[in-house]
């Protein structure tokens, strides 16, 4: 890749200073630059279903448009909005069913806003928004197929579960709750958005949490076995987020929240014991 497009150029400024640029930077430029195009498309699909513009069938109709332009892309046309992820798609075989898994999964959050799904609607959710971006993610780390689509399957999970805990009150200001209804009844917490104010949502969000550490604990015993590829970045990546879903455990869910967050210190140990080392 030379000149790089505007797209990629924005995404990689924004995300500078975070966990994931530290991940990224660990990649040569070639891979870098994929990994921040695929974060671009994630990021676009992402504002369409998050920022509130327009009505839901327009939000629809955009989504639908990324998928129209994604095709014509795959199809050797002139794509417009999918254009700066060309040279990605032909350098590493990037699959089109993964992208439009990832608007599937956007879509999701368009038809209605999520509260309290049940464990398999979150776990489908889950693997379009998480796992379909570490299926594309692999292929740029140059994993095989076999060990990196079960790392992509746990790790995103892994990953997307720890958000969810951690942006509880910003998903509840757009409408949304994603802790499982099956966790919520066991806590006996109500399933609608007044579960936040309830300190009992504590033990539904620690059912999350083991949930998500059993993924961490899967996708750990993958990389354990050193499968092909560049794996020191899907490493670095469970490391950071493994520790802040330790953090917010200690800290708790109960109200009132605060995010959780590492300080750069702890985050440079982590990237050295993770990233650099091993």
């Amino acid at each position: 890749m030379s000149a790089m497009p505007r797209e990629i150029e924005a995404v990689e400024a924004k995300a500078r200073g975070s966990s994931f640029y530290a991940a990224m930077r660990l990649m040569p430029r070639p891979e870098r630059e994929a990994m921040f195009a695929i974060y671009a498309f994630c990021r676009m699909v992402d504002d369409i279903a998050d920022d509130g513009q327009g009505t839901r069938e327009e939000r629809f109709a955009a989504l639908a448009a990324w998928r129209r332009d994604l095709n014509v892309l795959y199809r050797d046309g002139v794509a417009v909005q999918s254009a700066f992820l060309q040279a990605a798609v032909r350098r590493y075989g990037l699959r089109l069913a993964d992208f439009l898994a990832v608007i599937d999964g956007m879509e999701m959050d368009v038809a209605a806003d999520i509260v309290a799904p049940d464990l398999t609607i979150l776990d489908l959710y889950c693997d379009r928004v998480a796992s379909a971006v570490g299926r594309l993610s692999i292929k740029v780390f140059g994993m095989e197929e076999e060990p990196g689509f079960r790392l992509a399957h746990h790790l995103g999970r892994a990953l997307q579960l720890t958000n969810i805990l951690r942006d509880l009150d910003e998903d509840a200001a757009m409408g949304r709750l994603y802790l499982a209804r099956e966790h919520l009844e066991a806590a006996g917490v109500a399933c609608d958005l007044g579960a936040l104010a309830d300190p009992r949502i504590d033990a539904a969000c620690r059912a999350t949490a083991r949930l998500a550490h059993e993924h961490y604990a899967q996708a750990d015993a993958i990389l354990r076995a050193r499968p092909k590829g560049r794996i020191r970045t899907p490493r670095l990546m469970g490391a950071v987020y493994a520790e802040i879903l330790r953090a917010m455990e200690q800290q708790g869910w109960a109200p009132p929240r605060k995010r959780v967050s590492l300080p750069k210190a702890q985050l440079a140990l982590i990237a050295l014991r993770h990233g650099i080392v091993g």
